[in-house]
């Protein structure tokens, strides 16, 4: 399916990941839906710099403001072409001192809210035939790192769910993951000594850009319904080592 015209919303997509994702799905022409919650200042620049992208504002720890979510996106918009569910948390804990407050900060949106997102966009989809979601995940997901376990447990939750959803939303609505590496928001100087070696044991030798995710959720998104269930690693080879 062409992008061009197409309604599309992203989760998260004021800052980070999913600004990148945002400002590549408006240069291919879709109607591009900006979710937020706190960062409303980056969300407006990322809008203006995205065509005067809608904007969505709706805290993911409440199943209840997803259903508003997306009850005010399809009647923004009428429809929902494409989602892509790019809000997280990343956290680095002992797991022999991490408490429920810390695991159920990490799952809450890693988790639980992509669950929820999922199935208010499918129902959204569904009324006007279908439609592509894309599922962040992470490296992470695929290799365990010792201080992040419920990190891990959440992006690997994400693969299993895109999976399972892929089955049950069939044949009209796929659900594909993409699974980043090392994609640094901040120049090489400022990244910790674990990011640093993460690159450094990376085979293509560099770290990812935000960009290059977007290249992989842009290719679900157009992909025929042929492709659901994937999971498309972009980190240079590191998952593999």
């Amino acid at each position: 399916m062409s992008l061009e015209g197409r309604v599309v919303l992203v989760t998260g997509g004021a800052r980070r990941l999913g600004r990148g994702i945002a400002l590549r799905l408006a240069a291919q022409g879709a109607r591009v839906g900006i979710h937020y919650h706190e960062s409303e200042g980056e969300a407006r620049r990322t809008a203006a710099e995205a065509g005067g992208a809608a904007l969505f504002r709706a805290n993911l720890e409440s199943v209840a403001e997803i259903e508003r979510l997306f009850s005010e996106v399809g009647e923004r918009f009428g429809r929902l072409d494409g989602l892509v569910n790019s809000a997280g948390r990343f956290g680095r804990f002992d797991p022999l001192t991490l408490s429920e407050k810390d695991w159920d900060f990490i799952h809450s949106v890693n988790l639980k809210a992509v669950f929820f997102c999922c199935q208010q966009g499918a129902r959204v989809m569904r009324k006007s035939g279908g439609g592509r979601i894309v599922n962040i995940s992470s490296l992470g997901g695929i290799r365990p790192w010792a201080e992040s376990a419920h990190y891990c447990a959440s992006k690997a939750g994400v693969i299993m769910l895109t999976r399972a959803l892929s089955k049950a939303f069939a044949p009209d609505i796929t659900v594909n993951s993409v699974a980043p590496g090392v994609i640094p928001m901040m120049a090489f100087e400022e990244i910790d000594e674990n990011g640093k070696a993460l690159i450094a044991a990376t085979p293509a030798r560099r770290a990812g850009t935000p960009e290059e995710v977007a290249d992989a959720v842009i290719y679900f998104l157009e992909a025929s319904e042929f492709i659901t269930g994937q999971l498309l690693a972009v980190d240079g080879g590191l998952s593999q080592r």
